[in-house]
């Protein structure tokens, strides 16, 4: 398993646009990914689980990979945090 933090900057948050950038950039890896924000834990390659989380300005979130392509997965949602402009890590 490959774990990651990130603090988000938007001031917006986690809101639909950049939600579903993240979603649409993990449908090709195998692995399961998760997001858990303030003891809950949802499906990243679900909309409706990541909008549910409510993430908001400055808070921290920690992503999970597990599976063959968990590092490759890792990369892809830090290029797509850092291009949606939602953290900066």
């Amino acid at each position: 398993m490959t774990e990651k933090q990130f603090t988000i900057t938007d001031e917006a948050g986690i809101h639909a646009r950049p939600a579903s950038a993240l979603v649409g950039a993990l449908g090709k890896f195998k692995s399961d990914i998760t997001m858990e924000f303030n003891g809950k834990t949802v499906n990243l390659k679900s909309i409706l689980g990541v909008m549910s989380l409510g993430v908001s300005s400055g808070s921290t979130v920690t992503i999970a990979a597990n599976g063959e392509d968990e590092e490759q997965a890792i990369e892809t949602i830090t290029e797509v945090m850092a291009a949606q402009g939602l953290s900066n890590q």
